[in-house]
């Protein structure tokens, strides 16, 4: 996706409403250096969840116990002030003979985080879109952020964390599966 660049006038502008000074060395080139970031930082939209989890068949056949993948790293901004939050998620599914490759987790994480974002909807848009593609028998996604536009504007209480989950499938229903999910999520350090 390729952010639009604003004109030399309408950064003029910004950076002047701000009490900058844009001809002033450091802010020169400020212009296309957050186009290059905004692009990277929203590239998500360009992804195909789809596409990043193409399954396989090989030894899972047989396999149907929970895989979990921690500590994948959650980097993402909020669409109401545009200000990060980032963490870390925790993906586990049950599978249904069917496997991704484990960094395909922690690539359809970063899709989902390469948008803008509220926590609560990216929980989900993980855990639905493992469930919809890879069709496995149960799937939790437990993610824990901390969001800057609570730290340094609002209500500035730096560390604080915001948990949400997904469960998906057979862990809503399977009392022990979802315990033990939810007990491997919570081994995860602080953020």
């Amino acid at each position: 996706m390729e952010v639009k660049q604003f004109s030399d006038e309408d950064w003029r502008r910004f950076l002047e409403s701000l009490g900058e000074d844009p001809d002033r060395p450091g802010l020169v080139e400020t212009p296309q250096r957050v186009a290059k970031a905004w692009t990277h930082w929203a590239s998500g939209y360009e992804q195909d969840p789809a596409e990043i989890l193409k399954v396989f068949e090989d030894g899972a056949e047989q396999y149907n116990e929970l895989i979990v993948v921690r500590g994948i790293p959650v980097y993402s901004h909020c669409e109401h002030h545009l200000a990060p939050f980032f963490g870390f998620a925790t993906v586990g599914y049950t599978p249904r003979g069917k496997i991704v490759g484990l960094s395909k987790l922690t690539r359809l994480v970063d899709c989902f985080s390469k948008r803008l974002q509220v926590q609560e909807r990216l929980t989900i848009q993980i855990a639905e879109a493992l469930m919809t593609h890879v069709e496995p028998l149960a799937v939790g996604v437990v993610i824990r952020c901390r969001h800057l536009c609570m730290e340094s504007r609002g209500i500035r209480t730096p560390g604080e964390e915001t948990v949400t989950s997904a469960i998906l499938g057979e862990m809503r229903t399977n009392p022990a599966l979802r315990a033990e999910f939810l007990a491997l999520a919570r081994e995860r350090e602080k953020v």
